[in-house]
């Protein structure tokens, strides 16, 4: 289980305190993936690293019961002049894991060819995505997290191998996502919540937060 309590973030702009979370508690549960609906500018980002142990709270704390992914799109753990084949392996062994599985696993999920043997700096932001993604579901988690969605990818082969590897994992893992678009959550989560003025609002359905978020966002 993954829980937040009386968590407090805020950051200051240079003209004014920005209010990320005031005081939340909330609970993520093993087997039951949530959806998370904020606009643009509140904070996404901020929370997902939160919960991955990238950033610390203000006040509160936050207890991790589980193992938990970094954020899909998340780089800071490979390095840029290294190849992906090189990274994989590396990081595998920081997990205690196989590196031939971890390595093949990716390469064959990236789907890059000879680039997967070329330094991660030489790659695009979809390159990197892709590696990213792969290198993610490669390693053994409890709660897998994702920003925004799949990673931007014009590879139509490396979409539909991920989106039915992560439809394959809500069997057995769980997924927090966060978008500003409803529709990303759609297949993923089947609880809801959303981030807006410093509080999560949880809700049961997905249905029931997006009437909040239309009425906030479109009132």
């Amino acid at each position: 289980m993954l829980e937040f309590v009386n968590v407090s973030k805020s950051y200051w702009t240079g003209t004014q305190r920005k209010v990320i979370l005031d005081k939340v508690s909330f609970q993520v549960h093993l087997g039951t993936s949530l959806g998370i609906l904020a606009p643009n500018g509140t904070g996404k980002t901020t929370l997902i690293n939160m919960m991955a142990g990238l950033e610390q709270p203000d006040e509160g704390t936050i207890h991790r019961g589980c193992k938990i992914s970094f954020p899909l799109g998340f780089m800071g753990g490979v390095v840029g002049r290294l190849s992906a084949m090189e990274n994989s392996r590396y990081i595998a062994r920081l997990y205690g894991l196989d590196p031939d599985y971890v390595e093949s696993y990716c390469r064959w999920l990236c789907g890059l060819g000879e680039y997967f043997d070329q330094p991660l700096g030489t790659y695009s932001s979809g390159m990197k995505s892709r590696f990213s993604f792969a290198l993610m579901l490669a390693l053994d988690f409890d709660i897998y997290l994702i920003d925004e969605g799949m990673p931007s990818s014009t590879d139509v082969e490396f979409n539909r191998k991920a989106g039915t590897i992560l439809q394959e994992r809500l069997a057995t893992t769980t997924i927090v996502i966060v978008s500003h678009q409803p529709r990303t959550l759609e297949k993923f989560a089947n609880s809801a919540a959303v981030l807006m003025n410093g509080q999560l609002h949880m809700f049961e359905t997905l249905e029931e937060a997006k009437q909040l978020y239309d009425y906030e966002t479109q009132g």
